[in-house]
């Protein structure tokens, strides 16, 4: 049917329901015109082993490679689709035919959904895909609601179990914890032996919910102080997150009379976990991006890969009674029930509030790749606590101390998240010295260390 004598058999041109691929080299391309077609049109064709042209070129077809073929799409396509592969000869030439079909739109390809454009498979924005999923009427085909890559057996059970803990101690929910699979039945994050993409962004461990922190030395993303990845469960990455920041800004110290003394954060800690918690709540997880935190001299910032809703303004839900618009009302739903969020659509007021009242500066910025929320550091008095607490920490310290130790406490008080290895790489003193220096200082009460060993940070007690 393809042969004609003495002449090469061409396919015609790359159309919306027909792509090309040289190889199976190009087997992760082929991903992305399935899925951009099938949005597009619901079915179509794809050819290995024909140049985009349409001249075929042929390649060679084994079981082997019509097994990988149909495998890549099973583990790549999402929702799962069950197409035709087979080998094919077209002018004595092996060529691999792929015929798909599938009406649960919108489909994503390795986490991304693209739509097919005369020959070309363009990413679909945050908006378009919202925009697709109205148009569609399928509420059940948002992101948030497919089968996921992961398991119940996946799950983090003591998260889970803390979390339904707390659900149940607010009043929000009238689960009490029983079992991974019961549980998670019961808030509608699984099917079957399989968790769908909320549950596994709130409760396993995947790639697609990671989160990146850095510190600058300046007030521009030129030179690292310190640069970290995570990637896990969104309610541990919160914490992880917001114990980062906590540990890399400037506390200053009131006596209010009490025996204890008060240590204020010079941005508001409320403030920074609403922001984070709507940094994954908001967040677009189809594009594949990492949310990101990022420490300036001059200020904070929290990113979120999701366009803001387009024709509204951040401040229209502040000052006016707008109805939240939710890229994942699930996700949202699950942090409401243990408080973690307080109410809908009331984040950017709740960081607001607590800014103004803590005379904080703070912005918010609209990107065309995502949502920042910006909290800006009050430079003159970080630079006059500083100054003060360094005067303190001399006077108070320089006759107590040895060289060694006083060396030591200056480069925690430089770097209050410095590590035992940093200065043991930085100085010349020994591992054991300065194991014993430290313990010594502890116990001294002239240091002490808060929150976990990886993410915490050192004090210097000024006032002993």
């Amino acid at each position: 049917m393809f042969e004609k004598e003495g002449i090469s058999v061409n396919l015609g041109i790359e159309t919306e329901l027909l792509e090309f691929k040289k190889s199976t080299g190009e087997l992760k391309e082929a991903m992305n015109s399935i899925s951009a077609i099938l949005n597009k049109h619901q079915h179509g064709e794809l050819y290995f082993g024909v140049k985009p042209d349409g001249t075929v070129i042929g390649q060679v077809v084994t079981e082997e490679s019509l097994r990988t073929v149909s495998q890549k799409i099973k583990n790549s396509i999402e929702p799962k689709i069950y197409p035709e592969v087979k080998k094919v000869i077209i002018d004595e030439k092996e060529c691999i035919y792929v015929k798909f079909e599938g009406n649960s739109t919108p489909y994503f390809a390795s986490g991304v959904a693209r739509i097919r454009v005369a020959d070309e498979d363009l990413i679909m924005s945050p908006q378009e895909l919202a925009e697709y999923i109205r148009k569609s009427g399928r509420e059940e085909n948002r992101w948030e609601n497919l089968v996921s890559n992961k398991s119940i057996n996946d799950v983090d059970e003591e998260l889970l179990k803390k979390y339904t803990n707390q659900a149940h101690e607010v009043g929000r929910i009238a689960i009490e914890y029983t079992n991974k699979k019961t549980v998670l039945n019961q808030l509608e994050l699984s099917e079957g032996d399989n968790l769908i993409n909320a549950g596994k962004v709130l409760f396993a461990d995947d790639l697609i919910q990671d989160i990146q922190m850095a510190i600058f030395a300046t007030n521009e993303r030129l030179t690292f102080n310190d640069i970290q990845r995570h990637h896990g469960p969104v309610l541990k990455l919160v914490d992880l997150a917001e114990n980062y920041i906590k540990s890399n800004i400037h506390w200053k110290v009131e006596f209010t009379g009490a025996l204890q003394r008060t240590e204020i954060p010079e941005i508001p800690v409320d403030a920074i976990r609403e922001a984070l918690l709507n940094s994954f709540c908001h967040k677009d997880y189809s594009t594949g991006q990492s949310n990101e935190v990022t420490i300036y001299k001059d200020r904070i910032e929290i990113y979120n890969p999701g366009a803001f809703p387009e024709g509204f303004e951040p401040q229209d839900f502040i000052d006016k009674p707008e109805r939240p618009i939710r890229r994942n009302p699930k996700i949202a739903r699950i942090l409401y029930y243990s408080k973690d969020i307080e109410s809908f659509g009331t984040g950017l007021k709740r960081i607001a509030e607590a800014c103004d009242s803590a005379g904080v500066k703070y912005e918010f910025k609209k990107l065309k790749s995502g949502f920042v929320v910006c909290f800006y550091r009050n430079q003159e008095s970080v630079d006059k606590t500083d100054k003060a607490s360094n005067e303190a920490l001399n006077e108070a310290l320089n006759e107590a101390l040895n060289e060694n130790e006083l060396l030591i406490v200056k480069m925690i008080q430089d770097n209050p998240s410095i590590k035992q290895k940093d200065i043991i790489a930085q100085t010349s003193i020994s591992r054991a010295q300065v194991q014993r220096i430290m313990k010594s200082l502890q116990e001294r009460g002239v240091i002490s260390h808060e929150d976990s060993k990886k993410t915490g940070r050192w004090i210097v007690k000024i006032d002993k």
